[in-house]
């Protein structure tokens, strides 16, 4: 069973050293990184969400939601939405149906409207990267014609 935790002074190591494949990382950041990331949003206004993604007891991947602002260029969807802006799953576990599944945890977590009511919710990705494509549109996730930093913008109406 997938479920979303926090992160904390016990499991950040562990969530710290997931890596996705060498043919991926161009497309996430470290998951530390992110993290760091988080804490800067939150001091500078923002509403960041790290958390860590677990199968029944082993931390497999993690996510990175924000509200609001990102710290980065937004697409115009950005305003009062939320956005998946890192999602990953840790190369020894992928191809097992855990995407598939935190994604469905994420999304329902971020219908509980955790910092704010949101009409939609969005994700960056790069082009070339097929299999985010695939998994976001059988979400229901659609390209709205904007790109930000060379990645498409997909969105879902809440």
């Amino acid at each position: 069973m997938i479920t979303l935790r926090k992160i904390t002074l016990e499991n950040r190591r562990s969530i710290f050293n997931l890596e996705v494949s060498e043919e991926q990382r161009q497309y996430v950041a470290s998951n530390l990184s992110s993290v760091a990331s988080c804490y800067v949003l939150a001091t500078n206004g923002g509403s960041p969400f790290p958390l860590a993604i677990y199968a029944d007891e082993q931390p497999v991947g993690f996510v990175m939601i924000t509200y609001g602002i990102t710290g980065y260029d937004l697409p115009v969807i950005a305003d009062n939405s939320y956005c998946i802006l890192r999602l990953m799953i840790d190369k020894q576990y992928q191809s097992m149906g855990y995407g598939r599944e935190a994604l469905k945890k994420i999304l329902e977590f971020i219908r509980t409207f955790p910092a704010g009511p949101a009409r939609y919710c969005w994700i960056p990705y790069s082009p070339d990267n097929l299999a985010a494509k695939k998994l976001y549109e059988s979400f229901g996730f659609h390209e709205n014609g904007e790109v930000c930093h060379d990645e498409l913008i997909t969105v879902l109406e809440l």
